[in-house]
Parts: structure tokens; sequence; C-alpha cells
């Protein structure tokens, strides 16, 4: 599972370096670009299903450690296929924006022309939107990452009650030495006493 593990962990990294290549490439190669990059992500997905059947036939001792691993390469992969689809979304509406301005430029208009009017509307409740799906997804990683750590606070209560538990089975273990002495002793001084 390790080399695998790595393979997938540097292959992360190379995406997350070529992300920041995708805001100097110009027009001409920034589909390719994106195209590699979506490629890479697809490719990590698939080692990522691998990396999961993999972990869960780990030792016992190792399991929990290699899920928490495989569980943060998915968090981080499904983080930059976000941010990906947030540059070209971006990328798209600014293009739009640059027809749009173009049109308008050129139109030649006249005192009676009724399409004179800028939808505004539209855009403010594109960027509401916008602003909205950010906020959810912001709520939604904090609410993932307050998971996480209270399921670490579960594992180190769990601990601390398993070693009570064995504490506690060890001495009875003795206790029952114990009283299997003293009932020995007993039927011998009954046994003397007769």
């Amino acid at each position: 599972m390790e080399p695998l593990y790595q393979q997938t962990h540097k292959q992360v990294h190379e995406v997350q370096s070529h992300m920041g290549r995708l805001e100097t490439a110009d027009k001409q190669s920034l589909d390719l670009v994106e195209n590699e990059i979506q490629a890479s992500i697809d490719q990590i997905f698939s080692r990522l299903e691998r990396l999961e059947i993999l972990s869960s036939k780990e030792p016992p001792n190792k399991r929990q450690n290699a899920k928490l691993r495989v569980d943060q390469l998915k968090y981080d992969v499904q983080h930059l296929q976000t941010a990906l689809r947030n540059f070209q979304h971006q990328r798209y509406a600014r293009e739009q924006q640059e027809r749009q301005r173009e049109e308008l430029l050129s139109r030649t208009f006249t005192t009676n022309d009724s399409d004179t009017t800028i939808p505004m509307d539209e855009s403010l409740q594109f960027n509401s939107s916008l602003q909205k799906v950010h906020h959810g997804m912001d709520d939604l990683i904090g609410g993932g990452h307050s998971i996480l750590e209270g399921l670490r606070a579960q594992r180190l209560t769990l601990k601390g009650t398993q070693k009570k538990i064995l504490d506690i089975a060890n001495m009875l273990g003795l206790s029952n030495t114990v009283m299997r002495l003293i009932e020995k002793r007993a039927f011998q001084d009954k046994y003397f006493m007769i």
C-alpha cells in the first residue's frame, strides 16, 4: 500500500503546482492545461479507490491510520477538483463578459431602441448565488473538520476505557486466584479439624 500511497501523494502535489500554471497560461494553452489537470485528478481518484481497498486489508493496528491518510488525500483531491471548477467557471464568466462588452461597444443605439437596458438583476442574483455556495462550502469544510476532531477525541476516550477494562480484568484474574487459595485453605482446615 505504501508505494501506491507515496505515488498518489506525489501526484497530488504535482497537480497543486500545475494549478498555478492556470493563472499564467495564455488563452491557447489554457484548455490543454485544464485537461491535463482534470486527467490527473481522475487518475488520482481511481488510485484512491484502490488505496481504500488496500487500507481495509491492513492489520488492525495500522488500519485506522491508513484510512485517515487515504481520507486526507481524498479531501485534498476534492479541494483541487473544486478549485479547478471554480477557475473554469470564473474564466467562462470573464469570457462571457468580454463578449457582452464587445457587443455593447459595437452596437449602435438609436433613440427608439428598446434593447438599451443592461440586465443587472441576473448578475446580482448570480453573484449572490455564488456567495451562498461559497459560504456553504466553508460551512461544509468546517463541519467535516469538527467531525474529524470529534472522532479523534472519541478514539482517545475509547483507548482510555479499554486500558481501564484491561486493568480491571487483570485485577479480577488475580482475585480469582486468591479466592481459590482461600477455598483450598478452608478445605484443608476442615480436614485437619475432622
